[in-house]
């Protein structure tokens, strides 16, 4: 019995233990409140790698001793605020969030969290501050915001949320701050916005918000900025702007608002930032708002704004930035610029203005940067402003500008950037420009700038880009420069430099622009050149270098667009031209170069012009060549020595437009691979020794035969079919009148002359007659009477029936010769069918074209001035083409393309 008692007590002591640690268990379970297990629900959401809330544990009462938690002080302390901002967290935001009701503080800011915005947070009913901006957030704002009626600020900017603002947003009747910028939002702005009366900032810029600004935004009377930068909005703006009396900033810029700047705007005193830039907006300025006092930054570039700036823009005397630029304005410049006194800056570039710079804007001493660029001004640069010591950027380029440049600009002020270029001024530099060494650009292209560089330029050790183009420069190259150690480009084209460029040149490490075309340097270049590891692009075209291009140049593995053509270069190219692998333009036409045209050129895979014509090479066309994929502009090999035939890779260039290969020596066929070059606009195979016939597409079929001229055994197309009938080869049925009309206007130009020479030297011989003489021959008898007064139609026909084919007996010295009385007729009746014999066919309107074509050369010819007339080679490729061309002459560049550096001028 004592036995059984005792085991009794055993089990049930045993039972009590048991009862005691479930008890404990609970206890310790029971322990965490509420918050903390929301807390640990929203952890197991997150992926924290740095540990940061590594102290958040189930085994704790409360959360209130965690990381980036805030309780109550009360009796059972609830979570008050979570901060878990900057915390490198990622992973999603639990709905748990939810849970936390009494949470007045929450920013998960500057993390990466991802996933949607729950809706569970409408319930945290009593939250003030909710930031979750700088994350990956996606989906939609939720419309359970809008429940939220004690939100202060709510800032979700740089996320990737989408879809539009819910309207429930205007029952967050406590809101004053709202942030959504950098987003992908959509859709209008919420009418339901009226509601918010203590909204303060609006910032939405950089999404997607479309529609226009709805006229309930008078409704936000507390607004004080309004930010909808880089949107959709289009439309008109509001007039009910104007009832924002508290807007000090209304940033809409880059958006598509059209229609006129509403007046009501002056209605917003206190407004310090306007910025309406790069919108549809257009007429004039309004002058209203010159009543915005406390204006300091006025906005209001690149839009289709038309008039006069108002001369009332002087009471804006607090104003510190204005910017009119890339507008329509008209008008001049209103010297009451000179009334806001604190202007740092002043934009009004890319405009219509007229008239002078006003002398006034002289005494704006705060100024810092002036652009006038791109307008119709005229008259000299102020003189004052030499004297204005805060000028860091004076810009006023393309203007009509004259006169000198103030001499003594620099000396007082810190000139960073100084651009003059397109104007008409004259005189020189100014010596001063880089007094306090700040000079960082000096561009005075296209003006009419003489003398050379001064010492103080080329001294200017933060020169960045030095840029003379298009001046009356003189003197040799100044080897000074190259010891600017951040000089990045020298632009000294179209100038009047001379002797040879300097080994020195080699010392500019960082140049990536070297530009000395149309200048008269001479000599070879030297070696250096090939330490210029940074240059990008090299034209040292249409001067008088000589020799051979130096091998070092292939250094500048940078390069990508070399131009050397028009010189007296010789010999051979370097073969190691084809590791130039970042090169797109080549250029190397009209030298003295000879050789073979090196394989290693298949190599340039970027090339996108090719320009080789008359030189010397000699050998056959590279089939290498056919590997250049990007070449689109043009491969010239023209007027050379090429032999050999033309390679079938080179159909591979399917974004070619332009192949010359005219004028050389080449053999066989045109290959059938040319049918591939879709994008061929034009072509000249003419003057080789070509045979067969010719490509079946139609771009070879319907091509001028101009470019086939010259080629006895070519066939097909424009030249007639290839059954071996002579009377069918219309090359050969084109070529005799077309010689023809060759050999009668070299007569009658060489007739002309011959007559010419012969009355000058008859009157050079003979004695001086006296007055008495002259009056009898006056009045020959009329059996002998050789002059015919001009009559109206008057034409050749007739002057060949009158002077029995010019015969020597009918000099022309009696009323002018055939040339003057040519350009008479043409200049009082234009060139029409008017001056042709109407005993011609004059229903053959091809026939009519090709003779006033042909008139037009002989007129062309005959020119006063041997600088304009054609070379023999022009004439007879003009003559060649008068057929095609239908008597719309031009001398182009079609034969040897292109001359000089048309292209790049474009």
């Amino acid at each position: 019995m004592s036995v059984y008692i005792r085991s009794s007590g055993v089990f049930e002591l045993g039972l009590a233990g048991i009862l005691l640690v479930t008890i404990l268990l609970i206890c310790t379970t029971e322990g965490l409140n509420s918050d903390g297990q929301h807390l640990l629900e929203l952890k197991n959401g997150l992926h924290d790698e740095f540990n940061h809330l590594q102290n958040w544990k189930s085994t704790d009462q409360t959360p209130c001793s965690w990381t980036g938690v805030s309780c109550t002080s009360d009796y059972e302390p609830v979570v008050r605020s979570l901060d878990l901002s900057s915390m490198n967290l990622s992973g999603t935001l639990s709905p748990s969030i939810g849970g936390l009701v009494n949470l007045r503080y929450f920013d998960l800011s500057h993390n990466e969290i991802k996933g949607d915005i729950p809706k569970a947070i409408g319930n945290c009913s009593l939250l003030q501050y909710l930031c979750l901006n700088d994350n990956q957030l996606s989906g939609e704002i939720p419309a359970e915001l809008g429940k939220l009626s004690f939100l202060e600020r709510l800032n979700i900017c740089n996320n990737q949320i989408s879809g539009s603002l819910p309207e429930e947003l205007g029952r967050l009747s406590s809101l004053v701050e709202f942030v959504a910028y950098t987003n992908k939002l959509t859709g209008p702005l919420p009418r339901s916005i009226k509601n918010l009366k203590n909204l303060k900032t609006i910032r939405a810029g950089q999404n997607q918000i479309s529609g226009s600004i709805p006229a309930e935004i008078s409704g936000c009377q507390s607004l004080k900025l309004l930010g909808l930068a880089q949107n959709k909005i289009g439309g008109e703006l509001p007039k009910e702007l104007g009832m924002l009396e508290n807007l000090t900033e209304l940033i809409l810029w880059e958006n598509q608002i059209s229609g006129f700047i509403p007046k009501e705007l002056g209605n917003c005193t206190n407004l310090e930032t306007l910025a309406l830039y790069a919108n549809a907006l257009a007429g004039p300025i309004p002058i209203e708002i010159v009543n915005l006092k406390f204006l300091k930054k006025l906005y209001l570039y690149r839009n289709g704004l038309n008039g006069t700036i108002p001369r009332e823009i002087g009471n804006l005397s607090m104003a510190t930035e204005i910017d009119f630029s890339e507008n329509f304005l008209t008008g001049e410049i209103p010297t009451e610029f000179s009334k806001i006194k604190g202007l740092r800056l002043l934009y009004i570039f890319q405009n219509q203005l007229t008239g002078v710079i006003p002398n006034e804007l002289s005494i704006l001493r705060n100024m810092i940067k002036l652009d006038l660029s791109i307008n119709y001004l005229t008259g000299p640069i102020p003189f004052g402003f030499q004297y204005l010591t805060e000028m860091v950027q004076l810009q006023l380029f393309g203007n009509s500008l004259s006169g000198g440049i103030p001499q003594g600009l620099g000396l007082y002020s810190k000139l960073w950037v100084v651009d003059f270029s397109d104007n008409n001024l004259t005189g020189r530099i100014p010596p001063h420009l880089c007094r306090h060494s700040n000079l960082i650009l000096l561009n005075l292209d296209s003006n009419r700038l003489y003398g050379n560089i001064p010492t103080g330029v080329l001294n200017c050790q933060t020169l960045v880009q030095l840029r003379l183009v298009g001046n009356k420069f003189t003197g040799g190259f100044p080897s000074e420069l190259c010891k600017l150690v951040n000089l990045s480009a020298i632009e000294l084209n179209q100038n009047r430099f001379t002797g040879p460029v300097p080994p020195e040149i080699g010392n500019c490490r960082r140049l990536q622009r070297l530009h000395i075309a149309n200048n008269y340097f001479t000599s070879e270049l030297p070696k250096e050149l090939g330490n210029l590891s940074q240059l990008v692009t090299f034209n040292a075209s249409s001067n008088l270098l000589t020799g051979k291009i130096p091998p070092e140049v292939v250094n500048c593995k940078m390069l990508q667009r070399l131009d050397l053509s028009h010189n007296s270069f010789s010999d051979a190219l370097p073969d190691e031209l084809g590791t130039l692998l970042q090169l797109e333009l080549l250029r190397l036409s009209e030298n003295n170069l000879s050789g073979n045209i090196p394989l290693a050129l298949g190599n340039l895979s970027h090339l996108t012009e090719l320009q080789m014509g008359g030189n010397s090479f000699s050998g056959r066309i590279p089939p290498t060549l056919g590997l250049l994929s990007s070449l689109q502009i043009a491969m010239n090999l023209s007027y050379n020595n090429l032999t050999g035939s033309i390679p079938p890779e080179l159909g591979n260039l399917n974004l070619l437009e332009f192949l010359l290969l005219n004028n050389n020596h080449l053999t066989g066929d045109i290959p059938k691979t040319f049918e591939n070059l879709s994008s061929l606009l034009g072509c000249n195979f003419s003057y080789n020794d070509l045979t067969g016939s010719l490509p079946s597409v139609s771009l070879f079929q319907n091509m001028a035969i101009s470019s086939f001229l010259g080629n006895k055994g070519l066939c097909g197309g424009p030249l007639g079919d290839c059954s071996g009938d002579p009377s069918s080869d219309p090359q050969k049925n084109t070529d005799a009148p077309r010689g023809r009309i060759i050999t009668i206007v070299a007569s009658v130009v060489g007739g002309v002359s011959l007559i010419l020479i012969i009355v000058i030297l008859y009157f050079m011989r003979r004695p001086t007659e006296t007055a008495s003489a002259i009056h009898e021959k006056e009045n020959p008898c009329s059996e002998s009477d050789i002059y015919f007064p001009l009559k109206d139609g008057f034409t050749f026909q007739d002057l060949v029936l009158a002077t029995n084919n010019f015969h020597d007996s009918y000099p022309l010295d009696q009323g002018g010769d055939l040339v003057t009385w040519a350009r008479h007729y043409v200049r009082d009746h234009s060139l029409t069918i008017g001056i042709l014999d109407d005993r011609l066919d004059l229903e053959d309107q091809s026939t009519i074209a090709h003779m006033i074509s042909v008139l037009k050369i002989a007129l062309l010819c005959t020119s006063m001035s041997p600088l304009d007339r054609p070379s023999m080679r022009e004439v007879v490729l003009m003559l060649i083409e008068s057929n095609e061309r239908e008597g719309n002459l031009t001398l182009s560049s079609t034969y040897d393309f292109p001359l000089k550096d048309d292209i790049s001028r474009k």
